[in-house]
């Protein structure tokens, strides 16, 4: 699917790709936030240890609710 230029991308903080909201695969909430994936492995790795990521990457790929 062809990211439309005014969308907001996101960084995917397991692997670093960009994704949006329409071009994620997955999301997941976590503490209040969303946070958008490219792929079901991404989220399954980032679901079993949040806080190795986002002590790493605390501002990237989130959405505040």
């Amino acid at each position: 699917m062809k990211q439309q230029d005014n969308e907001r991308t996101f960084k995917d903080l397991v692997c670093g790709m960009e994704v949006s909201r329409m071009t994620a695969v997955e999301e997941y909430g976590y503490q209040g936030k969303t946070y958008y994936f490219c792929s079901q492995a991404c989220r399954e790795t980032f679901e079993a240890e949040p806080e190795k990521y986002l002590r790493q990457h605390r501002q990237h790929g989130l959405k505040q609710k």
